[in-house]
């Protein structure tokens, strides 16, 4: 379990954290934060250092896209999700937890 400042996090800029060990990348879109795997499941490249768009992520290594709320591929050459953590928000604090999928 990892907690961060709501307000820490930048509109549509991921950050990576270390969850027990788990690269995980954490989007704030708005007034809501996702929690992914921060590794591309197909280049095992970092999506914390890709582009947000409408609540999609892009790794920066060959341009597959995943969904933040689900971690489903959104555009190859990725054929395979990404796992999803729990966020839970109390009021600025953000508590990261258990994985929410196991696909991956």
């Amino acid at each position: 379990m990892v907690n961060i400042s709501f307000e820490s996090l930048v509109d549509s800029k991921p950050v990576k954290i270390d969850l027990d060990g788990t690269p995980v990348c954490v989007t704030r879109i708005g007034d809501e934060v996702f929690a992914i795997a921060d590794t591309c499941s197909h280049s095992e490249a970092s999506l914390s250092e890709g582009d947000v768009t409408n609540f999609k992520i892009e790794c920066w290594l060959h341009g597959a896209e995943f969904d933040l709320r689900t971690g489903e591929v959104a555009t190859p050459p990725a054929s395979i999700p990404v796992e999803t953590f729990e966020v839970k928000r109390n009021g600025d604090e953000l508590t990261i937890s258990s994985r929410k999928s196991a696909e991956g």
